[in-house]
């Protein structure tokens, strides 16, 4: 009977009611047949006005939240050689436990989540990183930061590749999309820079055997709960598939899903995508990664500066990002970042024979620091409006049946770009010296212009075949 009622509207429109409007009902048929009432019923098809920015402040909240959990990676581990007390090798065995667990589980769930639901699994995904949490200072053992790590990475492959798609849902159009895609990552990275002082906060200058610093768990764990709390009373945004869309809107087997997001993966915009989100994150995660020894080894300053400074690379990510969202909303995508990788490479061949020049000397310094301690962490402010803008150009491309499979595509090679731009830059680091692996970030930079360039080309052309 559903099937008949679903050919009359799809061929009806005489009737005033497009077939957007049959399948909205037809979802909401589903749901009451299905029993979905409750916390986890969708709201219609689109959550506008007050609901769908309660929708995006849960997504900012969860971000901000994952944002200080993941990147505190370097602060539990090295809280790890001096309260736990074990090696240097063992404590770096966090970082795998969180970027592995990333790319794992964004392979693994990206092509069920939209069959599971997307407020559901984020909810679950902030409950298990919040029991985590809570568990950190009652274990009181290494093995529970390694598991916490885990629980963050795998939680958090599950909340991007949720809040990604659901960012297609919530955004009227693609410069809207660009514009909370933007805000979405700055606030991402003022979670990254309010970390560093909040675990600061609670690690104070107390000894290394002293528990107080576990204190801030308990912490981010109501705020985990808050954000799941806030996503459970908020209606949720369903998806409005046109008319080509409806036939794919139904549960696909687990086989069937695995294949549509291979079959994407293989496409040539898909693959040059992919290339150009490596060699961002790259570039980000070599830099950011790394800038603490630089400012160590090279520029001679505290271990314990050498971290806070490093806090306006963060900040200055973050203002790139919120300010991009703004300008991305009147500019075309594509002029912006190339002056923006220009920008990059041009403050990197600036400051880093400056760097080598003012760490021989002790000559007046800004608040007694180098001055390209201040200067080369404001590459943050220009590769700020890449990543974003490279995602939304390829997920506002895409039905929004499709994004969830691109999103865990993104979460897969971001993971595995960070980790090699990080070993690259140790092995660098190891074998020449500082400013030779700085200098080594000039060749990614080179070639995300030229991926970037074919990217462009590409879109124009898949564009074309749509019209």
């Amino acid at each position: 009977m559903e099937d008949k009622t679903a050919g009359r509207e799809e061929g009806n429109a005489d009737d005033g009611r497009t077939p957007e409007d049959g399948a909205a009902d037809r979802l909401a048929a589903k749901v009451r047949r299905d029993g979905k009432s409750g916390p986890f019923a969708p709201a219609g098809r689109h959550s506008t006005g007050a609901s769908g920015w309660r929708v995006f402040l849960a997504l900012l909240l969860a971000y901000a939240l994952f944002a200080i959990l993941l990147n505190s990676v370097g602060t539990v581990i090295l809280q790890s050689i001096r309260y736990f007390g074990v090696a240097k090798t063992t404590a770096s065995t966090l970082e795998a436990f969180k970027d592995l667990s990333i790319a794992g589980v964004s392979f693994l769930v990206a092509a069920f989540l939209a069959r599971f639901g997307y407020r559901r699994a984020m909810v679950i995904a902030l409950a298990v990183v919040a029991a985590a949490l809570f568990a950190m200072p009652l274990v009181d053992r290494f093995a529970m930061a390694q598991l916490l790590f885990l629980a963050t990475g795998a939680s958090f492959a599950v909340i991007k590749v949720s809040t990604y798609a659901t960012l297609g849902l919530l955004s009227a159009n693609p410069r809207d999309h660009q514009f909370r895609m933007n805000l979405l990552e700055g606030v991402f990275m003022l979670g990254v820079l309010a970390g560093y002082w909040i675990f600061g906060h609670f690690m104070g200058d107390t000894s290394a055997d002293d528990p107080a610093w576990m204190n801030v768990y308990p912490w981010l764990g109501g705020a985990a709960l808050a954000a799941a709390g806030l996503l459970l009373i908020t209606p949720f945004p369903c998806r409005s598939p046109g008319p080509r869309e409806t036939r794919r809107a139904a549960p696909m087997p687990a086989r069937t899903a695995f294949g549509q997001m291979w079959r994407l993966a293989i496409r040539p915009l898909t693959l040059i995508f992919v290339v150009s989100a490596f060699l961002y994150v790259l570039i980000e995660q070599a830099i950011g990664t790394w800038l603490p020894t630089f400012n160590r080894e090279i520029l001679g300053i505290s271990a314990r500066t050498s971290v806070e400074v490093t806090s306006i690379f963060a900040a200055a990510l973050a203002i790139g990002r919120i300010g991009a969202g703004v300008l991305l909303r009147r500019l075309r995508w594509y002029p912006l970042l190339m002056v923006a990788l220009a920008l990059m490479a041009g403050l990197i061949l600036l400051v880093l024979p400056l760097a080598g020049e003012l760490a021989q000397h002790d000559g007046a310094r800004p608040f007694g620091l180098p001055i390209a301690a201040f200067l080369l962490p404001l590459v943050g402010l220009f590769m700020a409006p890449v990543y974003p803008a490279i995602n939304s150009a390829v997920l506002s491309s895409l039905p929004t049946d499709r994004q969830a499979a691109m999103t865990g595509l993104i979460v897969v090679f971001s993971a595995l770009g960070g980790t090699t731009g990080s070993l690259i830059t140790g092995f660098l680091f190891a074998h020449l010296n500082g400013i030779v692996a700085f200098y080594g970030t000039l060749v990614p930079i080179a070639g995300l212009a030229i991926a970037l360039t074919v990217f462009r080309r590409l879109l124009r052309d898949d564009h074309r075949e749509d019209t």
